[in-house]
């Protein structure tokens, strides 16, 4: 991966958790903010942190417009989107380096 490339990606508090949709383009980054919650917000507030899908573009406008597109899908069908590439909604951070989510 390249370490800026625009990138949708979907976290969740756990399975069929929490949904969070959001848009980077530099996904390594922006996973260390969530995972250490570092900003205040909605993930930070409900811990929404394990990294259940994501999408890589080639340009942020093609980016942005998907992102846009997902948060006005129904929760199935994001459920269903998650679930089509990760059935055991596995943390998707831990192949790209992260260590796993210690639960508490």
């Amino acid at each position: 991966m390249r370490e800026r490339q625009p990138c949708v990606y979907i976290l969740a508090s756990g399975r069929l958790g929490t949904l969070y949709i959001g848009v980077t383009s530099n996904l390594m980054v922006r996973l260390h903010q969530h995972r250490e919650g570092l900003t205040d917000g909605f993930t930070r507030k409900h811990d929404v942190k394990r990294l259940v899908r994501y999408e890589l573009f080639e340009d942020t406008p093609i980016a942005i417009a998907r992102e846009k597109q997902l948060k006005r899908w129904h929760r199935d069908w994001k459920i269903n989107l998650i679930e089509q590439d990760n059935p055991d909604w596995a943390d998707l951070a831990v192949a790209l380096g992260f260590a796993p989510l210690v639960s508490v």
